[in-house]
């Protein structure tokens, strides 16, 4: 399947923090969207693999999306080496994106800025021929996506854009929730981690303002791109947002 937007976290939970509402802003004009993990989050002190996954297919349904998977990768070990980085470029020559939004660059959790530049390296080496790969015992094709984009996580980074999300925010938080083990639940005897906390969401909530503020708009997610943006038309910078 063909995917206008592939989103890849680390762990189950980072895409539906860091960028849900854009991939329920773009499913509503059309688009495919898709979701990698690259770990189950297994070492997450809160649920368990099985868990993740389930909460995963919930938060999936949420999305709208025409595409999830999980690579299995070792969480809180993997590396960006040819391994990892083949079995990347399989899953994006798989989906063909034209537009990948990856990890923040840097972030609390090494995993997130290790995984950055994983995504990174790999959507680059996609799109090399001399690199084979292989799906159900037939050779991919090489193919790069045209846009590496960073989404921005627990650390606040200087966005280059910000996407209004505003008519979709709701349904983000309810994607969020779908990972019930991870966040505040009065209910749960699990131990209390940094993301558990009642403040947490509240958190996620006031970025989202900010970042809607800098653009006169009630919530916006902010992205980072390595890569300079170019425009053919200033129509595109006075089109009326929804």
């Amino acid at each position: 399947m063909k995917l206008d937007l592939l989103a890849i976290g680390a762990h189950p939970d980072d895409v539906e923090l860091g960028c849900a509402g854009l991939l329920l802003a773009e499913k509503s004009t059309g688009k495919k969207t898709g979701i990698i993990d690259l770990t189950r989050g297994e070492l997450g002190t809160r649920g368990t693999k099985e868990s993740r996954l389930q909460e995963a297919g919930e938060a999936s349904k949420i999305l709208q999306l025409d595409a999830r998977e999980n690579l299995e990768m070792a969480d809180g070990f993997f590396q960006n080496d040819e391994k990892h980085q083949r079995k990347l470029i399989a899953a994006i020559r798989k989906y063909r994106p034209e537009i990948i939004i990856a990890t923040a660059p840097e972030d609390r959790h090494p995993d997130h800025g290790r995984s950055a530049q994983l995504i990174k390296d790999a959507a680059f080496l996609s799109g090399l021929k001399k690199i084979e790969t292989t799906e159900n015992g037939k050779e991919q094709e090489a193919w790069r996506p045209k846009y590496v984009f960073h989404f921005i996580q627990d650390r606040y980074l200087q966005p280059n854009f910000v996407y209004d999300i505003t008519p979709y925010f709701l349904k983000k938080i309810e994607a969020i929730r779908a990972f019930k083990t991870q966040f505040f639940d009065e209910g749960s005897h699990e131990p209390e981690t940094y993301i558990s906390k009642p403040g947490f969401l509240e958190s996620i909530e006031h970025r989202a303002r900010i970042f809607g503020k800098m653009i006169g708009v009630e919530y916006a997610e902010g992205f980072i791109s390595e890569k300079t943006i170019g425009i053919s038309s200033l129509n595109v910078l006075t089109q009326k947002t929804t």
